[in-house]
């Protein structure tokens, strides 16, 4: 059996990253807060919304409760969707990538973003019907690197593909998410879409790529036979 196929969802499919950094500001900002892109892609770019503004925060001398976070998270939502509904970028080949990996196993989406994003992504993408599950921020206590999400994401798997579900195919971009998806045992394939070649592979990827376009059977067959 071909295994199941679990995609993270930021700087995999879509190319959002841009959209983050400027909503975080936009919340941050009436606080006297700066980020600067440096900082955003150097430290901040694998946390969830809610490991994100407890790390700016704190950065920024700040002891943020919980409640506060929540808070800001909240506030960063209509921020995001008002971007993304018109700027929205998608990776070449991403789509067909789906496309091709639901013809042959379950797919599921496994990210720190949250579930209104990700299904904005997936509809843009013209995919929604071809993911059978979505783990998002909203279903996880702690993100990436943490492997909750990917345990989630097998758990779910063992429903529709048995015991094949510890073989589920991971595709990842960051480094956290490498480390997430090492940690759950599952097999991950990572795109330079954010990270340089070096840093992916000393985070533990088993195959690297330029581009989730570059992906296809003999990449694939290099990690999971």
């Amino acid at each position: 059996m071909k295994p199941a196929t679990i995609f993270d969802f930021n700087g995999v499919l879509v190319d959002d990253e841009e959209i983050h950094l400027q909503t975080f500001r936009d919340v941050l900002g009436p606080m006297g807060i700066e980020i600067s892109s440096e900082s955003y892609w150097n430290t901040y770019i694998g946390f969830d919304d809610v490991g994100g503004f407890e790390a700016m925060l704190r950065d920024a001398g700040r002891q943020p409760t919980r409640a506060e976070i929540d808070e800001l998270v909240e506030l960063k939502k209509p921020h995001y969707l008002r971007r993304a509904n018109q700027e929205l970028k998608t990776f070449p080949g991403a789509a067909a990538l789906i496309r091709h990996r639901a013809s042959l196993g379950p797919v599921v989406v496994c990210s720190g973003a949250l579930r209104d994003e990700v299904e904005l992504g997936l509809k843009v993408l013209g995919v929604r019907d071809l993911v059978d599950a979505i783990f998002a921020a909203e279903d996880t206590t702690v993100s990436k690197p943490d492997p909750e999400g990917y345990l989630k994401s097998i758990e779910f798997l063992r429903t529709k593909v048995g015991d094949d579900a510890q073989r589920a195919l991971v595709i990842e971009d960051s480094v956290a998410g490498i480390h997430a998806a090492k940690a759950a045992g599952l097999p991950c394939i990572a795109v330079e879409h954010s990270y340089p070649r070096e840093k992916l592979v000393a985070a533990g990827a088993d195959q690297v790529v330029k581009v989730i376009a570059a992906i296809d059977a003999d990449v694939v067959d290099s990690v999971v036979g």
